[in-house]
Protein backbone atom coordinates (compact mmCIF):
# COMPACT_ATOMS: atom_id res chain seq x y z
CA UNK A 1 0.00 0.00 0.00
CA UNK A 2 1.23 3.34 -1.05
CA UNK A 3 2.35 5.56 1.76
CA UNK A 4 -0.45 8.56 2.62
CA UNK A 5 1.12 12.05 0.73
CA UNK A 6 0.80 14.22 3.92
CA UNK A 7 3.09 11.91 5.63
CA UNK A 8 6.00 14.38 3.66
CA UNK A 9 4.31 16.71 5.12
CA UNK A 10 5.00 15.46 8.80
CA UNK A 11 8.66 14.36 8.16
CA UNK A 12 9.33 18.15 7.49
CA UNK A 13 7.78 18.59 11.10
CA UNK A 14 9.49 15.75 13.04
CA UNK A 15 12.44 16.69 11.42
CA UNK A 16 12.37 20.31 12.39
CA UNK A 17 11.55 19.46 16.30
CA UNK A 18 15.11 16.94 16.10
CA UNK A 19 17.10 18.43 14.15
CA UNK A 20 15.80 21.89 12.93
CA UNK A 21 18.89 24.87 13.55
CA UNK A 22 17.89 27.01 16.35
CA UNK A 23 17.64 30.60 14.93
CA UNK A 24 16.55 34.05 16.06
CA UNK A 25 14.30 35.45 13.47
CA UNK A 26 12.63 38.54 12.07
CA UNK A 27 9.56 38.65 14.39
CA UNK A 28 11.63 37.53 17.49
CA UNK A 29 9.77 34.74 18.03
CA UNK A 30 12.50 32.40 16.77
CA UNK A 31 12.34 29.36 15.19
CA UNK A 32 13.74 25.98 13.90
CA UNK A 33 14.61 25.89 10.61
CA UNK A 34 16.23 23.61 7.92
CA UNK A 35 16.92 24.52 4.10
CA UNK A 36 15.83 23.27 1.05
CA UNK A 37 12.60 21.00 0.40
CA UNK A 38 10.36 19.47 -1.55
CA UNK A 39 7.18 17.26 -1.42
CA UNK A 40 5.14 16.16 -4.50
CA UNK A 41 1.22 15.69 -4.90
CA UNK A 42 -0.64 14.22 -7.27
CA UNK A 43 -3.96 15.53 -8.07
CA UNK A 44 -4.80 13.94 -11.17
CA UNK A 45 -7.56 11.68 -9.97
CA UNK A 46 -9.24 14.80 -8.15
CA UNK A 47 -7.08 14.55 -5.12
CA UNK A 48 -7.48 17.72 -3.23
CA UNK A 49 -4.33 18.01 -0.77
CA UNK A 50 -5.78 19.10 2.21
CA UNK A 51 -3.95 17.95 5.66
CA UNK A 52 -5.87 16.16 7.83
CA UNK A 53 -3.64 15.42 10.98
CA UNK A 54 -5.42 19.06 12.04
CA UNK A 55 -8.61 20.64 10.39
CA UNK A 56 -7.46 23.57 7.41
CA UNK A 57 -10.02 25.83 6.87
CA UNK A 58 -9.96 25.20 2.93
CA UNK A 59 -12.25 27.56 2.32
CA UNK A 60 -10.43 30.42 3.48
CA UNK A 61 -6.91 29.41 1.76
CA UNK A 62 -8.87 29.77 -1.13
CA UNK A 63 -10.65 32.51 -0.55
CA UNK A 64 -7.35 34.01 -0.71
CA UNK A 65 -5.97 32.62 -3.89
CA UNK A 66 -8.96 34.17 -5.39
CA UNK A 67 -8.10 37.31 -3.89
CA UNK A 68 -4.49 37.25 -5.21
CA UNK A 69 -6.05 36.68 -8.38
CA UNK A 70 -8.34 39.76 -8.46
CA UNK A 71 -4.88 41.88 -8.37
CA UNK A 72 -6.33 43.78 -4.72
CA UNK A 73 -3.55 44.42 -2.49
CA UNK A 74 -6.33 46.21 0.12
CA UNK A 75 -7.24 43.97 3.58
CA UNK A 76 -10.94 45.51 2.68
CA UNK A 77 -12.06 43.11 0.04
CA UNK A 78 -10.90 40.35 2.42
CA UNK A 79 -12.85 41.27 5.51
CA UNK A 80 -15.88 41.40 3.31
CA UNK A 81 -15.52 37.71 2.31
CA UNK A 82 -14.63 37.08 6.30
CA UNK A 83 -10.96 36.21 5.68
CA UNK A 84 -8.98 38.07 8.31
CA UNK A 85 -5.12 36.65 7.78
CA UNK A 86 -3.85 39.77 6.35
CA UNK A 87 -5.22 41.86 9.29
CA UNK A 88 -2.04 41.36 11.92
CA UNK A 89 0.62 43.77 9.22
CA UNK A 90 -1.63 46.70 8.61
CA UNK A 91 -2.89 46.38 12.35
CA UNK A 92 0.86 46.48 13.96
CA UNK A 93 1.56 49.10 11.39
CA UNK A 94 -1.60 51.40 12.63
CA UNK A 95 -0.53 50.91 16.36
CA UNK A 96 2.70 52.10 16.26
CA UNK A 97 1.98 54.65 13.98
CA UNK A 98 -0.73 56.38 16.37
CA UNK A 99 -0.33 54.57 19.30
CA UNK A 100 -3.78 53.69 19.99
CA UNK A 101 -4.02 50.37 21.12
CA UNK A 102 -6.49 49.12 19.14
CA UNK A 103 -8.39 45.34 19.24
CA UNK A 104 -8.18 43.75 16.22
CA UNK A 105 -12.00 43.53 16.01
CA UNK A 106 -12.53 47.14 16.35
CA UNK A 107 -9.73 47.74 13.41
CA UNK A 108 -11.03 45.29 11.17
CA UNK A 109 -15.28 46.89 11.76
CA UNK A 110 -13.52 50.55 10.77
CA UNK A 111 -11.74 48.80 7.63
CA UNK A 112 -15.19 47.98 6.73
CA UNK A 113 -17.07 50.79 7.52
CA UNK A 114 -15.03 53.37 6.61
CA UNK A 115 -13.69 53.47 2.56
CA UNK A 116 -11.00 56.51 3.73
CA UNK A 117 -9.89 54.82 6.29
CA UNK A 118 -9.63 51.23 4.53
CA UNK A 119 -7.61 53.23 2.06
CA UNK A 120 -5.12 54.78 4.63
CA UNK A 121 -4.62 52.17 7.34
CA UNK A 122 -6.55 48.38 4.74
CA UNK A 123 -3.43 48.28 2.07
CA UNK A 124 -0.38 46.03 2.04
CA UNK A 125 1.58 47.52 -0.53
CA UNK A 126 2.07 45.95 -3.92
CA UNK A 127 2.15 42.24 -2.82
CA UNK A 128 1.21 39.25 -4.62
CA UNK A 129 -1.88 39.66 -6.39
CA UNK A 130 -0.47 43.30 -7.94
CA UNK A 131 3.03 41.64 -9.11
CA UNK A 132 1.00 38.77 -10.47
CA UNK A 133 -1.31 41.02 -12.38
CA UNK A 134 -0.30 44.46 -12.84
CA UNK A 135 3.86 44.18 -12.38
CA UNK A 136 4.92 47.41 -13.30
CA UNK A 137 8.04 47.76 -15.81
CA UNK A 138 10.49 50.79 -16.00
CA UNK A 139 8.31 52.54 -18.86
CA UNK A 140 5.18 52.68 -16.20
CA UNK A 141 3.65 49.53 -18.57
CA UNK A 142 1.58 46.91 -16.57
CA UNK A 143 1.44 43.09 -17.25
CA UNK A 144 -0.49 40.59 -16.40
CA UNK A 145 1.81 37.44 -15.61
CA UNK A 146 -0.83 35.27 -14.73
CA UNK A 147 -3.10 35.96 -17.87
CA UNK A 148 0.37 35.47 -20.17
CA UNK A 149 1.11 32.01 -18.52
CA UNK A 150 -2.48 30.92 -19.56
CA UNK A 151 -2.21 32.51 -22.87
CA UNK A 152 1.07 30.50 -23.63
CA UNK A 153 -0.42 26.93 -21.89
CA UNK A 154 -2.85 27.57 -24.89
CA UNK A 155 -0.97 28.03 -27.77
CA UNK A 156 2.89 26.74 -27.02
CA UNK A 157 2.32 24.22 -24.22
CA UNK A 158 5.45 22.75 -24.44
CA UNK A 159 7.42 26.18 -23.42
CA UNK A 160 10.07 26.51 -21.01
CA UNK A 161 9.08 29.65 -19.75
CA UNK A 162 5.57 29.54 -18.62
CA UNK A 163 6.36 31.22 -15.42
CA UNK A 164 5.17 34.19 -12.91
CA UNK A 165 6.30 35.24 -10.09
CA UNK A 166 6.49 38.15 -7.50
CA UNK A 167 10.04 39.27 -5.97
CA UNK A 168 9.87 42.47 -7.67
CA UNK A 169 13.07 43.52 -6.24
CA UNK A 170 12.40 47.21 -7.31
CA UNK A 171 9.19 47.55 -4.81
CA UNK A 172 9.72 45.07 -2.21
CA UNK A 173 10.34 47.57 0.53
CA UNK A 174 6.60 49.41 -0.28
CA UNK A 175 5.05 45.53 0.63
CA UNK A 176 3.98 44.50 4.64
CA UNK A 177 5.03 40.74 3.64
CA UNK A 178 8.16 40.13 1.06
CA UNK A 179 6.19 37.38 -0.98
CA UNK A 180 7.27 34.15 -0.03
CA UNK A 181 5.68 32.08 -2.42
CA UNK A 182 7.53 33.97 -5.05
CA UNK A 183 7.58 31.43 -8.09
CA UNK A 184 5.17 29.18 -10.20
CA UNK A 185 6.40 27.52 -13.13
CA UNK A 186 3.73 25.38 -15.40
CA UNK A 187 4.69 21.83 -17.40
CA UNK A 188 2.25 20.65 -19.88
CA UNK A 189 3.03 16.06 -20.36
CA UNK A 190 1.08 14.21 -22.60
CA UNK A 191 1.48 16.58 -25.78
CA UNK A 192 2.44 13.67 -27.92
CA UNK A 193 -1.38 12.71 -29.03
CA UNK A 194 -3.84 9.69 -27.63
CA UNK A 195 -6.93 9.75 -25.76
CA UNK A 196 -5.89 11.58 -22.63
CA UNK A 197 -5.84 15.09 -21.89
CA UNK A 198 -2.59 16.40 -21.32
CA UNK A 199 -1.37 16.81 -17.74
CA UNK A 200 -1.04 20.16 -16.33
CA UNK A 201 1.61 19.93 -13.99
CA UNK A 202 3.00 23.24 -11.05
CA UNK A 203 6.41 23.60 -9.02
CA UNK A 204 6.16 26.52 -6.55
CA UNK A 205 9.16 27.86 -5.13
CA UNK A 206 9.04 29.06 -1.94
CA UNK A 207 11.45 31.18 -0.42
CA UNK A 208 10.01 30.97 3.22
CA UNK A 209 7.31 28.89 4.77
CA UNK A 210 5.82 28.71 8.22
CA UNK A 211 5.40 24.69 8.04
CA UNK A 212 2.73 25.27 10.86
CA UNK A 213 0.12 28.19 10.21
CA UNK A 214 1.24 28.58 6.42
CA UNK A 215 2.40 25.36 4.78
CA UNK A 216 -1.46 23.71 4.66
CA UNK A 217 -2.55 27.17 3.85
CA UNK A 218 -0.16 27.07 0.56
CA UNK A 219 -0.51 23.21 -0.47
CA UNK A 220 -4.44 23.81 -0.53
CA UNK A 221 -4.43 27.41 -2.26
CA UNK A 222 -1.74 26.14 -5.02
CA UNK A 223 -3.68 23.16 -5.70
CA UNK A 224 -6.52 25.01 -5.66
CA UNK A 225 -4.80 27.60 -8.25
CA UNK A 226 -4.02 24.48 -10.51
CA UNK A 227 -7.21 23.34 -10.97
CA UNK A 228 -8.09 26.40 -11.89
CA UNK A 229 -5.92 27.01 -14.58
CA UNK A 230 -5.93 23.10 -16.30
CA UNK A 231 -9.65 23.61 -16.67
CA UNK A 232 -9.06 27.23 -18.07
CA UNK A 233 -6.69 25.27 -20.86
CA UNK A 234 -8.69 22.33 -20.91
CA UNK A 235 -5.91 19.82 -19.63
CA UNK A 236 -5.81 17.55 -16.59
CA UNK A 237 -4.41 18.58 -12.88
CA UNK A 238 -0.94 16.80 -12.77
CA UNK A 239 1.42 16.86 -9.94
CA UNK A 240 1.57 19.58 -7.25
CA UNK A 241 5.66 19.90 -6.78
CA UNK A 242 6.26 22.10 -3.10
CA UNK A 243 9.81 23.29 -3.26
CA UNK A 244 10.75 25.27 -0.06
CA UNK A 245 13.80 27.39 0.96
CA UNK A 246 14.04 28.32 4.34
CA UNK A 247 11.82 26.13 6.13
CA UNK A 248 10.52 26.56 9.58
CA UNK A 249 8.74 25.68 12.99
CA UNK A 250 7.94 28.64 15.32
CA UNK A 251 9.11 27.65 18.84
CA UNK A 252 5.42 28.76 19.70
CA UNK A 253 4.29 26.19 17.84
CA UNK A 254 6.60 22.95 19.66
CA UNK A 255 3.32 22.02 21.05
CA UNK A 256 0.94 21.98 18.26
CA UNK A 257 4.10 20.29 15.80
CA UNK A 258 4.32 17.31 18.41
CA UNK A 259 0.51 16.82 18.24
CA UNK A 260 0.32 16.68 14.56
CA UNK A 261 3.29 14.16 14.12
CA UNK A 262 1.39 12.12 16.59
CA UNK A 263 -1.43 11.51 14.38
CA UNK A 264 -2.22 9.21 11.85
CA UNK A 265 -3.64 11.31 8.40
CA UNK A 266 -6.85 9.91 6.65
CA UNK A 267 -7.57 10.23 3.17
CA UNK A 268 -7.24 13.42 1.20
CA UNK A 269 -10.68 14.90 0.04
CA UNK A 270 -11.68 15.41 -3.40
CA UNK A 271 -12.18 18.37 -5.59
CA UNK A 272 -14.55 19.32 -8.25
CA UNK A 273 -15.25 23.03 -9.87
CA UNK A 274 -18.93 22.95 -10.52
CA UNK A 275 -18.49 25.34 -13.35
CA UNK A 276 -16.42 26.78 -16.18
CA UNK A 277 -15.75 30.54 -16.05
CA UNK A 278 -15.14 32.64 -18.93
CA UNK A 279 -11.83 33.06 -17.65
CA UNK A 280 -9.69 33.40 -14.65
CA UNK A 281 -11.06 35.63 -13.32
CA UNK A 282 -14.37 34.40 -13.17
CA UNK A 283 -14.25 32.13 -9.92
CA UNK A 284 -15.79 32.04 -6.96
CA UNK A 285 -15.80 30.10 -3.41
CA UNK A 286 -19.25 28.90 -4.77
CA UNK A 287 -17.21 26.94 -7.88
CA UNK A 288 -15.12 24.75 -5.31
CA UNK A 289 -17.06 21.32 -4.16
CA UNK A 290 -15.07 19.44 -1.67
CA UNK A 291 -16.11 16.13 -0.70
CA UNK A 292 -14.12 13.29 2.19
CA UNK A 293 -12.67 15.93 3.85
CA UNK A 294 -12.45 14.34 8.01
CA UNK A 295 -9.58 15.38 8.98
CA UNK A 296 -9.01 15.73 13.15
CA UNK A 297 -9.51 18.92 15.14
CA UNK A 298 -7.65 22.50 14.38
CA UNK A 299 -5.24 23.01 16.58
CA UNK A 300 -5.11 26.61 17.93
CA UNK A 301 -1.47 28.11 17.28
CA UNK A 302 -0.48 32.14 17.22
CA UNK A 303 0.61 34.03 14.14
CA UNK A 304 4.40 35.71 14.15
CA UNK A 305 4.06 39.09 12.89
Amino acid sequence: MARHPEYQYLDIVEHLLEKGDRRLDRTGVGTFSMFGVMMRFDLSDGTFPVYTTKRVFWKTAVKEMLWFLTGQTNIQSLLRDNVRIWTDWPLDKYRKATGEQISQEAFEARILADDDFAQAWGDLGPVYGKQWRRWRDADGKEHDQVAAVIETLKTNPSSRRMVFHAWNVAELDQMALHPCHMTYQFHVSGLGGGQEKPKLSLLVGQRSNDIGLGNPFNICQQAALLAMVAQQVDMTPGELIWAGGDVHLYSNHVEMARELVRREPRPFPKLRLLRKPDSIDGYRIEDFEVTGYDPHPAIAAPVAV
